[in-house]
């Protein structure tokens, strides 16, 4: 997200997952060792990479995400405005205003199950159970992943 600005993304302030791609795309992106992740705006210090995409796909709608589960991990959007205190369960209490990027990893029994950036402390070390549907608004926009 540092250096996707000129993309349309502004750090820690929000962006959108197919910005990113269409960034790493153009300049490829380096490993986590050399540029780790900071919860603050780092203001791009490492442009590019050797990692290429050579663009990427999207999924449209909670059927489109569905299906695209069963063969990779997609970056969705989500509300995430009241997940703070989440530790178990499968959670509902949502609004619908896009404020959160995550990683959809899974469908366990018609629930999504989603990785957070916020640490294994928080939630089922590092992860959600999100009730099926469009709960927290996670089909709202097209889920992506890089190709």
């Amino acid at each position: 997200m540092d250096c996707s600005r000129p993309q349309g993304n502004q750090g820690c302030n929000g962006g959108w997952p197919s910005s990113a791609l269409t960034y790493v795309k153009s300049h490829g992106i380096t490993s986590e060792d050399l540029y780790p992740y900071i919860a603050q705006d780092e203001r791009c210090k490492t442009q590019g990479g050797s990692y290429k995409i050579s663009g990427y796909a999207s999924f449209d709608g909670c059927n489109g995400l569905s299906s695209g589960i069963s063969s990779h991990p997609i970056s969705v959007t989500v509300d995430a405005t009241n997940w703070s205190p989440y530790k178990s369960g499968v959670f509902s209490n949502c609004r619908s205003s896009i404020n959160h990027a995550v990683l959809l990893v899974g469908v366990i029994g018609g629930n999504w199950k989603i990785k957070n950036s916020w640490g294994t402390s928080w939630g089922q070390a590092g992860y959600i159970i999100l009730a099926g549907g469009n709960t927290c608004g996670v089909c709202a926009y097209a889920g992506v992943y890089p190709q």
